[in-house]
């Protein structure tokens, strides 16, 4: 049956872009461009600021101040020549002609823009995002409503375990230690090491996950990757950890217990007066 391809528009390709050690070209101080320079702070980039130095927001002054990965420009844009040798161009100003201009030039250059509110002038979005650790979640409406996007990152930030920024950390330092310790890439080795990944994300918690440490992981590949298995928490030096089946089951039982002790008291009080009635 041939798939219907006919919904597959209006979307955007959303992609983990790695920056580090690239050159991004930020134009603008205020309040929307320090966010946009801890974006790019956090992927690691290299960042030119070009901003008059009276309209800065006091978080882009911190940023100024204490990162050695901003080169500061106390001037407006000046030409095709601030975009030589950049990688990427964010553009957050109030000026709207400039920010088309400098869009104009960074394309003839075919280096990737993002206007800040012109979406007609943007090649990506940045969304609104959560991070936690290692966790990246971007809510991407396409450009079409910013403040929708921000009000469903925050639901979907409420909703997140408590521990999955440490359990991805520290699962991420298992994955190494197994490549490590089985190194190659690809066949059936990689396949292996791919599906005893998986059962360990799946048969441990959270919690569990986040609590590993040194020792933990070297038992946990020892006494689970050798063999083919994976180990219980408590097997490699972990606590052991109820799960929320079985402490659901006990507090239903508890709950149908009570309940119980309630029927069974009501009957009995109605026996005796009806006794009494009679």
């Amino acid at each position: 049956m041939a798939t219907d391809t006919s919904s597959f528009t209006g979307g955007s390709l959303l992609l983990a872009w790695q920056l580090k050690g690239k050159r991004v070209l930020i134009v603008g101080g205020g309040d929307v461009a320090s966010g946009r320079i801890e974006s790019v702070l956090v992927a690691d980039a290299l960042v030119t600021l070009i901003a008059p130095r009276d309209g800065l927001h006091p978080l882009t002054k911190r940023f100024i101040e204490s990162s050695d990965r901003i080169t500061y420009h106390d001037r407006t844009f000046a030409g095709p020549e601030d975009l030589v040798d950049v990688d990427m161009v964010l553009t957050a100003i109030d000026d709207v002609e400039t920010s088309r201009t400098i869009c104009a030039m960074a394309r003839a250059l075919k280096v990737p823009i993002n206007v800040a509110d012109i979406p007609p002038s943007c090649d990506f979005y940045f969304g609104s995002q959560i991070r936690s650790g290692p966790l990246q979640i971007m809510i991407s409406t396409n450009g079409q409503s910013p403040k929708l996007a921000n009000i469903i990152r925050r639901r979907i930030e409420n909703s997140l375990p408590e521990h999955a920024g440490e359990a991805i950390e520290k699962v991420g330092q298992l994955r190494n230690k197994l490549r490590e310790r089985a190194p190659g890439v690809g066949g059936e080795l990689g396949k292996r090491r791919m599906r005893w990944m998986v059962d360990v994300c799946t048969a441990w918690e959270m919690e569990d996950l986040a609590a590993l440490d040194g020792e933990m992981m070297a038992k946990l590949l020892d006494d689970g990757w050798e063999y083919n298995r994976v180990p219980k928490v408590q097997e490699v030096g972990g606590r052991p950890r109820q799960s929320t089946k079985t402490a659901l089951q006990k507090i239903s039982g508890l709950l149908l217990s009570s309940a119980a002790g309630v029927i069974v008291g009501a009957a009995c009080t109605a026996l005796v007066f009806l006794k009494r009635r009679a």
